[in-house]
């Protein structure tokens, strides 16, 4: 007999159940993952092509694999399958072969990883020696924030951001402030002043789960007033946002006012990476401090095809503009309908419903009619937060959205898609 109710249940019930040693919670745990895949409540998914505005899925719920549109990869421009890009990657691998070799202290830092570097700190107006990247972008938060903050520093973190910054806190001091509260970053900043020696303050450009924007002027000015530093996680405005495909801190006018920018290669830019942009200084510190940098072998010569996308911002802005358009239909869509897409202002749009096991409901009614998007419930967000989220690309189609919304709008007559408050 299970001690845990697997209907009412979130991931949250197995992270310390008392008296549950590790072999025995991962068997409970086991049997609580079979019940989800059981009435297809689990995300984790089979799909046997490429990332694209649509994918074949393979579920148990669906019996054989189904052409759905896609609406759960943050490749927004496509990149992954531009033509352009998949020849860089190629080339790469017929010019390096297909592994580093070696961590990059000891032989496994190469011509193309020279190349990529210094195509980012270009990209970011900064003079070369100022970006160093990472294996993943996950590492590149937690590897820079383990490496500079200690037991007498401080950060000062927005409460949404990513899971990587948290883990990279694990060393320091830490403060949250509630989402996006000015008032509580601004006492934060007051309560920590003259206590420790470094405090950064560490926010995300666009949040993971609502797609809403970081208040960056704002926070900026606070952070320059009582002298501490500033970093921005740009992962998902980075290619996407700005004029010239910036990201969020484009937006304000802030490229050269952010500390550290870290960002990832594995969205707009269509590959896996993640990489810090800072002072040539704090990146020569990184590059022999960082125990991830230093001990970690490094990204593979298919990385060559990041130097052609970090051109193809430039060189083909429809992309950016075809994005930007699909997110103002799909988004005026859901309003429409009376969904609670909250104050998205990216291409993740979230569909707040509030209770897991609804939202659950939700995202497999949308997979049997051929919309896979995920169903996104604590540890995620909030117990009381769950939704679906969804994440456009530039390469959907508003034939693809309606059919969406039409799905939507005929689930809601069977299933409430309003918030609970």
């Amino acid at each position: 007999m299970n001690i845990i109710n697997f209907e009412t249940a979130t991931f949250k019930e197995f992270e310390n159940i008392p008296n549950y040693d590790m072999v025995a919670t991962s068997r409970i745990f086991k049997n609580f993952t079979d019940y989800m895949v059981d009435h297809d409540q689990m995300n984790f998914r089979f799909v046997t092509k490429g990332s694209g505005p649509t994918v074949t899925v393979t579920s148990p719920f669906l019996k054989k694999s189904t052409t759905c549109i896609s609406l759960v990869s943050n490749d927004y421009l496509n990149f992954t399958q531009h033509p352009a890009v998949k020849e860089a990657a190629i080339e790469g691998i017929m010019r390096y072969g297909t592994g580093a070799g070696a961590s990059p202290l000891i032989g496994g830092h190469h011509e193309y990883h020279v190349m990529l570097e210094d195509k980012l700190s270009a990209f970011f107006h900064r003079p070369k020696g100022s970006s160093l990247v990472f294996t993943t972008g996950y590492t590149a938060n937690s590897a820079t924030l383990l490496s500079l903050l200690k037991a007498d520093d401080c950060a000062i973190v927005d409460m949404e951001v990513h899971a990587s910054v948290y883990e990279g806190l694990l060393k320091t001091n830490t403060k949250r402030f509630p989402h996006n509260s000015m008032i509580h970053l601004e006492r934060a900043l007051l309560e920590t002043k003259d206590k420790f020696k470094t405090r950064l303050v560490v926010v995300d450009g666009v949040y993971s789960q609502n797609g809403d924007l970081a208040k960056l002027n704002e926070i900026i000015d606070l952070v320059k007033q009582h002298g501490a530093y500033l970093m921005v996680d740009d992962a998902h405005g980075i290619g996407v946002l700005g004029e010239n495909g910036r990201g969020a801190i484009e937006l304000y006018n802030a490229l050269h006012k952010v500390d550290i920018i870290a960002g990832t290669l594995s969205k707009a830019l269509g590959h896996i990476g993640g990489f810090i942009i800072a002072s040539p200084e704090l990146i020569n510190y990184l590059r022999y401090q960082s125990r991830q940098q230093v001990f970690s072998s490094t990204s593979t010569p298919a990385s060559f095809g990041l130097i052609k996308a970090l051109e193809l911002i430039d060189e083909e802005p429809h992309w950016r503009k075809q994005l930007a358009n699909n997110v103002a239909y799909f988004r005026s869509g859901l309003i429409d309908l009376g969904i609670d897409v909250g104050d998205s202002k990216s291409p993740i749009i979230p569909i707040k419903i509030g209770d897991p096991h609804r939202t659950a409901a939700v995202a497999k009614l949308l997979l049997q009619a051929g919309v896979y998007a995920n169903c996104i419930v604590y540890p995620g967000v909030a117990k009381k937060d769950a939704r679906i989220r969804t994440s456009l690309m530039a390469t959907h189609t508003h034939a693809h959205l309606d059919y969406v919304l039409n799905v939507l709008q005929d689930i809601g007559g069977k299933i409430s898609l309003k918030k609970i408050r």
